[in-house]
């Protein structure tokens, strides 16, 4: 046992815990190897060597201290001017021949047909979350007008913007070729199209970009204390851009233990804490009304709960099975039943996944963060309510960062190793092209709505809403007999399906089978009776046989459902002229110019009855 005097002992005591082992050996003039040697004896192997680790940690942090600090923006953009250049160029490749797409899916009723979107309205309407998004529409409408790329280029611009900001996070926590490993995955991977090119789903791509500004903001609080306030503004702005940011505090805790400063900076943690739970409690009353909802609106079964150890290793592995092998990516993804045996495989895969996660926090924290981001980002996704799709390729924009970023990594190690080191760069290339590619053609699909339809019902066939969709596509195709079966298939899959019936009753009075037609309206009422626009349908069949006592009943009926439609007060005064209660027809054309003045068919008619 090395032999240290009483005053050596004390010294040692003292600094053990402020001091690299070099720098108290250096001050007591000894031998570092005698110091721990002397610690060995005294502590035993094993407290030893995690004293070596912690060591090991400290000069890691201490490193990255120093390199936050030196830091300088002008610098920094200098010295990466050539790699943020190709990051720009990468996803302008990726993502140019999506700008001239059309609106699709919920696009055509949030932003096309949206009469407030014109209205300084649309900004009072209360929003717990998604302001910030509803604000950006607003303005981009008031320049633009009505234009899917003016919508769509907004996403596109968030997505370079998270794209460069990951360059420069993991630049600061690792170094410059993971870093841009990590950003050109993300750049033009294919799984991110949905939540880019679909413009409703550019929320995910928002909200995604502010959370990751936050934590770099955070990190460069090192070199500035203001960064941090910085930080905070940022995560609010993500809260109001999409709900899906409740998980900040989450990310924000595992990013504090990656860097080793929980325990120093724990208090930091407080307001994102308390912000995202007054979120929480709203989203928990609304997500109550969302089941009601389902239940009626989406025809899902009452008390339907989710066995969360089904839900939740099939939505990670399908997620990962995405990323690595990106080939059936859809809207719809409704393929999800197993057999037993890959269940098993499936829930193995999963058990695989986590254990390597824990792994990752003994050995390599920053790759338990970056793995650890990916299954937290889908926490507000994997409920067991049924409030949302078990998987859905938007859901996972931002969680996907992390496993780039662990790839990252994981290619800049393989650039290390003597015999395939130079070869690395020549498959990261080629991956790189290949995913490009794919993203390309994914653009494709979604051009318009009928790419988008079609190119579902190659990967989703067991989806009604796909059916539905495809029966539409049919209808106005004038194919009439391949839309009813389309019709019929979504009815089958899932019979309290309202909207499969209502549809089906339009394109038998499209065909002139109005028996038929009334048979089919009736049963989506019984379904759903909220749709106000089966009563506006069978008005019109009851109208077209001169029955306008049934007309009227049925028009009334949508009007107290949705009151606010001047159309339907409109077609009201209709049936009344008809009936010749002219009276009761001017009054009820009245109302419709009340509630819109700029109803140039209500008009017109008050003109045609005085």
């Amino acid at each position: 046992m090395p032999d240290l005097n009483k005053k050596q002992k004390k010294y040692l005591k003292k600094n053990l815990r402020k001091k690299t082992l070099d720098q108290i050996a250096a001050d007591l003039n000894i031998p570092s190897i005698e110091i721990g040697e002397f610690l060995e004896e005294q502590w035993g192997k094993d407290k030893y060597r995690k004293f070596l680790l912690s060591q090991a940690a400290d000069k890691k942090n201490s490193g990255l201290k120093e390199k936050i600090i030196s830091f300088n923006f002008r610098s920094w953009f200098q010295e990466n001017f050539l790699f943020c250049g190709l990051l720009v160029f990468l996803v302008f490749i990726a993502y140019v021949n999506s700008l001239d797409s059309a609106f699709t899916s919920d696009d055509v009723a949030g932003i096309l047909n949206n009469p407030g979107l014109d209205k300084l309205d649309y900004l009072l309407v209360p929003r717990p979350s998604g302001f910030l998004r509803a604000l950006f529409y607003f303005i981009i409408n008031k320049i633009f007008g009505r234009q899917p790329w003016a919508f769509r280029s907004l996403n596109i611009g968030f997505h370079l913007g998270t794209v460069l900001t990951i360059y420069l996070l993991v630049y600061l926590l690792l170094d410059k070729i993971t870093a841009f490993f990590s950003a050109a995955i993300l750049a033009v991977h294919p799984i991110q199209v949905e939540a880019i090119s679909w413009i409703s789903g550019g929320g995910h791509v928002q909200y995604a970009f502010f959370i990751i500004i936050a934590l770099l903001s955070y990190l460069l609080a090192e070199k500035n204390k203001r960064y941090y306030y910085w930080s905070l503004v940022f995560f609010v702005l993500a809260m109001f851009s999409s709900e899906k940011a409740i998980i900040f505090p989450l990310v924000f805790l595992l990013f504090m233990l990656a860097l080793g400063r929980l325990k120093k900076d724990w208090k930091k943690l407080v307001f994102p804490f308390i912000f995202s739970g007054v979120f929480v409690i709203i989203f928990v009353f609304l997500a109550l009304k969302r089941i009601s909802a389902l239940q009626t609106d989406y025809y899902q079964k009452g008390g339907t709960v989710l066995n969360p150890f089904v839900q939740i290793p099939v939505a990670i592995i399908s997620y990962l099975k995405l990323i690595f092998w990106p080939k059936d990516l859809t809207l719809y993804h409704s393929e999800l039943m197993f057999s037993l045996g890959s269940y098993v495989l499936i829930l193995a895969l999963f058990v695989l996944f986590l254990s390597f996660i824990i792994y990752c926090f003994k050995h390599h924290k920053q790759l338990f963060f970056w793995l650890s981001l990916f299954i937290i980002s889908l926490l507000p996704t994997l409920t067991p309510f049924g409030i949302s799709w078990i998987v859905a390729e938007r859901y996972v924009y931002f969680g996907a960062i992390g496993i780039f970023a662990a790839l990252g990594i994981f290619f800049e190690r393989l650039t290390r190793l003597k015999k395939i080191g130079e070869l690395t760069y020549g498959l990261f290339t080629f991956i790189i092209l290949i995913l490009l590619i794919r993203t390309i053609a994914r653009n494709g699909d979604w051009q318009d709505q009928d790419h988008l339809w079609l190119s579902a019902a190659k990967t989703s066939p067991s989806s009604p809403q796909n059916h539905i969709n495809l029966g539409d596509l049919y209808g106005r195709r004038g194919d009439y007999v391949r839309a009813i079966a389309e019709f019929e298939k979504a009815a089958e899959i899932n019979p309290r399906y309202a909207d499969a019936f209502h549809n089906l009753g339009n394109t038998y009075q499209q065909i002139g089978q109005n028996d038929k037609a009334i048979e089919n309206y009736r049963k989506a009422l019984e379904f759903n009776p909220k749709l106000w626009q089966t009563h506006l349908a069978l008005a019109t069949v009851f109208s077209s046989q001169d029955n306008f006592g049934l007309a009227k009943k049925e028009l009334e009926e949508a009007i107290k459902i949705n009151p606010q439609d001047s159309y339907l007060y409109l077609n009201l005064g209709l049936i009344y002229f008809q009936m010749k209660e002219f009276s009761q027809a001017k009054q009820a054309a009245e109302q419709a110019l009340f509630i819109d003045p700029q109803n140039a068919k209500a008009k017109q008619f008050l003109q045609d009855i005085k």
